[in-house]
């Protein structure tokens, strides 16, 4: 006997096609599974995942993820409501993050959100780049010609100022900036140990590395509460991100916690300040490496801007330096690695996927997969002029997510960096030398391992 569809009596009714199973990846070790290819080459291993499928599985310790490779399921998995901000990533972030904007789900997130959302609207963010033009030719005048600068820790410095100025107005953070730098430095290394093998009794015995990491961990805590508590005695009038926690009200028209509000800081301190020194970092090694391309930015912005004294005004003329930076966050992306918990049983791409599931996807793997992008790992700004960009399929390249995961800041972020770079490259020509280490050092984020560079006036 037929069964006749919904559609109508002529058409025959096909029941949906059982779920795949996701293949198993090769390889990993005893107990530990594929966290210790994660511990041992997670680019490498991450990067070679879409050989063996669009989603696959893989074993961290005695839990199964599963790792989606193919962008436009990433896309999908991104905008469906059976996943949520969850698994391993979320899960040992939340050690530093909180209950913050970005650790948050449902109704929680979608408050957080709302509240927040206003201290990044256009002309905010047209006021705060007076202070990143500020201490971006702070940081290119303080500069000696012939110095060997540590860039990567010059940027986190610059970029932690801009935070505290901008979102926190807080006046008092220069030694507060170097703090910072300094625990998050060893808090992030530590955190991704963590989350490869998950966070268990070792983590707790007292070695070394462990205590580095409380200890830092617990001055990066101090440091917030300090600059919430300054801001407290010494209002600002304005709008800035500080001003609207500390006026916020919950659903009852109480006040914010402490607590909830030092999450929003934190989230905020690290999100603002760790993935722009990343990638102005990786942007100024690039520069080094591709000499043509640096020439072709510095003089662009010797031609719009001949003072010297780039202004937000002048962002949107300065085509070639955006394209160099969404560049760099192709090839050298700051965040890399992103994990999602499915709410329910579901399937993505005709796989299926069980509720509860730890989901894992790498936005460094995206960005460099030869099916995506020609000459995959060659640096060329040019792919993002809108002929070539055109060609990109969706959600190859989301530096800053997609739906409702948007990182808010994401036009603040992107002023910082242009203003940033348009600043400081037309000063000074940055050259390796003996102690230039470019290796790639892993932790939640990405960083050159030392970036030692020479300073020359140009």
């Amino acid at each position: 006997m037929s069964v006749e569809s919904p559609a109508g009596p002529d058409t025959a009714f096909v029941p949906e096609p059982p779920p795949l199973t996701p293949p198993l990846v090769p390889g990993g070790a005893p107990l530990l599974g594929h966290a210790w290819n994660l511990v041992r080459d997670p680019l490498g291993f991450l990067a070679a995942l879409r050989d063996h499928g669009e989603v696959v599985r893989i074993r961290l310790g005695p839990r199964t993820a599963y790792a989606v490779t193919a962008p436009a399921l990433v896309g999908s998995l991104l905008k469906s409501p059976d996943y949520e901000v969850g698994g391993p990533l979320w899960d040992t972030l939340e050690v530093l993050l909180g209950k913050g904007v970005a650790t948050s789900n449902g109704q929680l997130h979608r408050r957080q959100r709302r509240m927040i959302q206003p201290a990044f609207r256009p002309e905010r963010i047209a006021e705060y780049a007076e202070v990143m033009a500020e201490e971006a030719r702070a940081t290119a005048e303080r500069w000696q010609d012939g110095q060997l600068v540590d860039v990567d820790a010059e940027m986190f410095r610059t970029a932690v100022r801009v935070v505290s100025r901008s979102l926190l107005k807080v006046g008092s953070i220069g030694e507060k900036a170097d703090r910072i730098s300094e625990s998050l430095n060893t808090v992030f290394e530590g955190l991704y140990r963590r989350m490869v093998l998950s966070v268990g009794p070792l983590h707790r015995v007292p070695t070394p590395a462990n205590r580095r990491f409380a200890s830092a961990l617990a001055d990066l805590h101090t440091l917030v509460d300090e600059i919430i508590a300054e801001r407290r005695a010494t209002p600002v009038d304005g709008e800035d991100l500080l001003a609207v926690l500390l006026a916020a009200t919950d659903e009852s028209g109480e006040p914010l916690s402490n607590q909830e509000i030092h999450d929003h800081v934190v989230s905020l301190v690290v999100a603002g300040a760790e993935n722009v020194a990343s990638t102005l970092s990786w942007t100024f090694w690039l520069l080094t490496q591709h000499p043509m391309q640096e020439s072709r930015l510095v003089a662009e912005v010797q031609s719009f801007v001949p003072t010297g004294q780039v202004a937000f005004a002048d962002l949107k003329k300065l085509v070639h330096t955006r394209n160099v930076i969404t560049e760099a966050m192709r090839i050298r992306p700051a965040a890399w690695i992103f994990t999602r918990r499915s709410v329910a049983d579901t399937r993505l791409g005709g796989y299926g996927i069980p509720a509860d599931a730890d989901i894992v996807y790498s936005a460094y793997a995206l960005q460099r997969d030869p099916r995506s992008f020609e000459r995959h790992l060659d640096f060329d700004p040019d792919r993002w002029l809108p002929e070539r960009a055109a060609r990109v399929p969706q959600f190859a390249m989301m530096p800053f997510s997609v739906g409702n995961r948007k990182c808010p800041g994401d036009h603040f972020s992107m002023t910082e960096l242009a203003l940033i770079l348009a600043t400081v490259a037309p000063m000074w020509r940055l050259v390796p030398v003996e102690e230039t280490d470019s290796t790639t050092k892993i932790g939640i984020t990405l960083h050159p391992r030392q970036l030692v560079l020479r300073a020359e006036r140009r």
